[in-house]
């Protein structure tokens, strides 16, 4: 008989860099106990899967709203409390700098490395104008059904 591998999904809501650091440093543990991992990014934290440089893509005016108003990418992102404007960010990725904590964006690219399954949702890929070519590489795309199916396989599963 063979034993199923353990299983752990994670809703990447959140848009805040803490969240995002949070979710990726429990993947990257899942992953590095042999956990079959996925993190399916929807609404604001599919902002955390946009590539740093503006993609030339056709949208429309709201669809190009959007895409000025939300962070493109990990380096973007605020923090929940204490962003001071900014200043918050810098401090957290200072501090984590002389922890030796591995950034965000390095933990996003570990966790590729390990197999973690990233996957952008569509729906809200679709509702925010967000085109595949904006997004980094290594994706998969699915809706909220691909997600269930995971979940309802998971010995662990995460809202962030």
């Amino acid at each position: 008989m063979e034993i199923q591998p353990e299983k752990t999904t994670i809703v990447l809501f959140s848009g805040d860099l803490d969240k995002a650091i949070a979710a990726f440093i429990i993947a990257n543990g899942a992953a590095a106990y042999d956990h079959e991992v996925t993190i399916f990014h929807t609404f604001w934290g599919l902002n955390l899967l946009r590539k740093d440089e503006h993609v030339p893509v056709e949208k429309n005016g709201l669809e190009k709203m959007f895409g000025k108003m939300m962070p493109r990418g990990p380096e973007k992102f605020g923090l929940s409390r204490m962003n001071f404007a900014g200043i918050g960010p810098k401090m957290i990725k200072h501090v984590m700098g002389k922890h030796q904590v591995l950034s965000l964006p390095q933990l996003i690219e570990m966790a590729q490395e390990q197999g973690v399954n990233l996957i952008a949702c569509t729906m809200t890929m679709d509702l925010l104008g967000l085109k595949k070519e904006e997004l980094i590489d290594g994706l998969d795309y699915a809706g909220v059904a691909a997600y269930l199916a995971e979940a309802s396989d998971a010995n662990v599963n995460l809202f962030i």
